[in-house]
């Protein structure tokens, strides 16, 4: 065989065939023999060969994110010991930091609170006004061992509520209270 493309040759022999069976109309030729005419007049099909895809792969499934945790997990689980190693970290010593949910000083309302107090005999209060983190917060602070003597809304401005962000504001309140030294 020679290097022809086999698409030709049978392209050539239908059009053979055609020609042939063209001039062969009208004339008395044997039944069979048109048959074997026709047959090479049929276009050729080439058969389909179906392959089976794999399929895809499914996404892993992302965790949840921390903020979307059951609040009482995310507070006392994530917030908290962020918050205690941060306020460590500038020196100052924690005597005590907690949840608790019960009445807000001063302004009252029964609200879950996260509590702290640190060295000097300073104390702060996070409100939250429901169990949930991206709820209205207040902020109140303390020095002296005496009740509350600032009160703030915490975070009113804020789009998304991240653990973060509840920390790095914690600290920077904290800090322009100057409890963490001179500024």
């Amino acid at each position: 065989m020679d290097n022809q493309n086999p698409t030709n040759e049978i392209k050539s022999t239908n059009e053979e065939a055609k020609s042939e069976s063209a001039s062969l109309k009208g004339t008395n030729i044997d039944v069979d023999a048109q048959k074997d005419l026709n047959v090479i007049e049929k276009p050729l099909t080439v058969p389909v060969i179906k392959t089976e895809v794999a399929p895809s792969p499914k996404k892993p499934v992302k965790p949840p994110k921390l903020e979307d945790k059951p609040f009482e997990e995310f507070i006392t689980k994530h917030l908290i010991p962020g918050l205690k190693s941060s306020i460590e970290e500038k020196g100052i010593s924690l005597r005590d930091i907690k949840l608790i949910q019960g009445q807000r000083p001063v302004v009252g309302g029964n609200c879950w609170m996260v509590f702290c107090e640190i060295s000097e005999q300073r104390k702060f209060w996070l409100c939250f006004n429901k169990d949930v983190i991206t709820s209205d917060k207040t902020i109140l602070l303390a020095e002296s061992n005496t009740d509350p003597s600032i009160v703030e809304s915490f975070l009113i401005d804020e789009k998304k509520t991240t653990l973060p962000l509840l920390i790095s504001r914690v600290l920077q309140r904290l800090n322009g209270q100057k409890w963490f030294g001179n500024n």
